[in-house]
């Protein structure tokens, strides 16, 4: 099939770009197109207006503050995966990736557009969850921050005004020495997961210090695990600890749908925490 017809908008800022949408009711933004276009052409969606972003300078790239990554959104996934600082500070990101798709996918697609689709089974919302990144939206009024925790309004619609544009996600990295485990199952590999757990742990004294933990797939956008990441500050880095963190997340709401329930998802959910935990807690200690 071939897309309805719409009109077709190449701004070369970002600030054309929001003057674009602030005035035109109908449009879609044009990222990696992995998945506007398909859904484009199978009429899914039907504009008035594409306004692609390809052509815009400023947003993309990867700035190291510090103490976190700045990334612009229109980043290419292949590019992070690429990234020395990526690589050092947040080496999670590009193993995750891995799992997108395949190499042409992540060639075209950008962590934009992938937080912007919001796709409960993606893994770069899953990731962005468990780092609490924070995302830059302009819009005509200027720009604004949003903690990841608010950015999923609704199943696969985000907290972004119609008028504003997706610029920069800040991802505050963890110590140099933290352990980082991300495990997913998916009935073929590149397919969206049915269930992905990314796990973060630091490990001071032989006890946990700090922990996070993000499943998606499970729920309409990704569960921090917060009551297990309680539980883990100060305990052991153990079987035992960590069988205890997925009995917690055996316990999730998790929705049902045609291809498997939702005691399914939670049975998965299990597993897969207690593996990425055990992956990362092998990391922080140095023996993975």
């Amino acid at each position: 099939m071939k897309p309805a017809p719409f009109t077709y908008h190449d701004p070369a800022t970002p600030e054309e770009a929001v003057a674009l949408l602030a005035e035109h009711e109908d449009a879609k933004v044009l990222a990696g197109g992995q998945s506007l276009m398909p859904m484009l052409n199978m009429r899914f969606v039907v504009p008035d207006h594409v306004i692609d972003l390809n052509g815009v300078a400023g947003i993309s790239g990867v700035t190291d503050t510090g103490s976190a990554l700045e990334i612009g959104a229109m980043t290419r996934q292949r590019d992070l995966m690429r990234d020395a600082a990526v690589v050092a500070k947040t080496p999670i990101i590009p193993e995750a990736l891995e799992n997108v798709g395949h190499f042409q996918t992540r060639n075209r697609g950008t962590i934009g557009g992938s937080l912007c689709h919001l796709d409960p089974s993606a893994e770069l919302p899953c990731l962005m969850a468990a780092y609490d990144g924070v995302l830059t939206a302009h819009g005509p009024d200027g720009a604004r921050d949003i903690p990841f925790a608010e950015w999923p309004l609704a199943y696969m619609i985000p907290t972004l005004g119609p008028d504003e544009l997706l610029t920069k996600i800040t991802v505050p990295y963890w110590g140099a020495d933290h352990g980082y485990g991300f495990v997913e199952f998916a009935r073929r590999h590149g397919d969206f997961a049915m269930i992905a757990v990314a796990a973060l742990l630091e490990v001071e004294g032989g006890t946990i210090s700090r922990a996070a933990i993000s499943i998606g797939g499970a729920d309409v956008r990704p569960l921090r695990l917060t009551e297990a990441e309680t539980a883990l500050v100060g305990a052991a880095p153990n079987a035992e600890a960590f069988k205890a963190s997925a009995e917690i997340a055996r316990g999730i709401d998790a929705m049902s749908d045609a291809y498997v329930s939702s005691a399914y998802r939670q049975r998965l959910a299990a597993t897969l925490v207690e593996r990425a935990l055990v992956q990362a807690a092998e990391r922080a200690s140095g023996s993975a």
